[in-house]
């Protein structure tokens, strides 16, 4: 390929490519006698095209000038939607890049199944940091939960779970000794309950709460979060199918990255 040359310093330099806008090929349009405002409607379609797949993670929205009077909209209206879409956590902004489209939530059915089984399914490509493997006295709240001793030893593994290179996760599992080798290796390679399952402890059930809190400081930064953002919390203890209890997890979630679904029913 032919460098066009720079005349001033005598050297060949590449033209850099132009912004690639993925909403070009979008039917977008706002219906201005509406009383919906404006910038809503245009967030609502472009959440929507993200939704269908028709803006894939990773594409470029283009330039908000460009976008606006594509629009006919105004600037202020065209970022205000963007900026929605960005606090969803659905886009990013990135220097030197532009605005993102993100790689899609996880939602998580409330049945009994690991998390890296389920980032699997939504096809998110899993990887695991294992942080802490080691044998330590239980605390009292973890000891109620396996139904053992306060102080007796407890295996405490550590994870940050990662999808596309970013943090979603962080798992705090403990498990009574004895059940199987917990090798690091195999917990940074596969998941938790698939490791359990192949040393042939079946898994029955599982007692769960879920709630939300601030991130600390540590916290935010281990899930590349400003501290005081806010998380997703899940504490689970697991039965097998002698009802015994074999482990017991504490786990935070980026909400703009995970989600739970609950399927509710009408008691007869």
């Amino acid at each position: 390929m032919q460098l066009p040359v720079n005349k001033c310093h005598g050297y060949a330099r590449a033209v850099p490519k132009p912004e690639v806008d993925s909403t070009a090929s979008l039917e977008l349009g706002v219906d201005r006698s509406s009383p919906v405002p404006l910038y809503f409607q245009l967030s609502q379609q472009l959440e929507a095209a993200i939704e269908r797949g028709a803006l894939t993670p990773g594409s470029l929205l283009g330039n908000e000038i460009e976008l606006a009077a594509r629009l006919g909209l105004s600037r202020p209206t065209v970022r205000q939607a963007i900026q929605s879409l960005v606090d969803k956590g659905l886009l990013v902004r990135r220097r030197g890049v532009g605005t993102q489209v993100v790689h899609s939530q996880v939602k998580r059915p409330l049945e009994l199944s690991s998390l890296y089984d389920d980032l699997e399914a939504a096809g998110q490509r899993p990887a695991t940091e294992v942080l802490a493997n080691v044998l330590e006295p239980a605390p009292a709240q973890v000891a109620a939960a396996l139904q053992i001793a306060e102080g007796a030893q407890v295996h405490r593994i550590e994870r940050l779970r990662l999808t596309h290179g970013e943090p979603m996760a962080h798992l705090c599992n403990y498990l009574p000794t004895g059940l199987f080798d917990l090798d690091s290796g195999q917990l940074a390679a596969t998941g938790l309950y698939r490791m359990m399952r192949a040393a042939g402890i079946t898994l029955h059930s599982a007692r769960q709460s879920i709630g939300a809190r601030a991130a600390t400081a540590e916290e935010g930064e281990r899930l590349d979060e400003p501290p005081g953002a806010p998380l997703l919390t899940m504490q689970r203890t697991t039965f097998d199918d002698t009802g015994r209890a074999v482990e017991y997890g504490t786990h935070t979630y980026r909400p703009s990255r995970y989600s739970f679904e609950f399927q509710l029913l009408v008691r007869g």
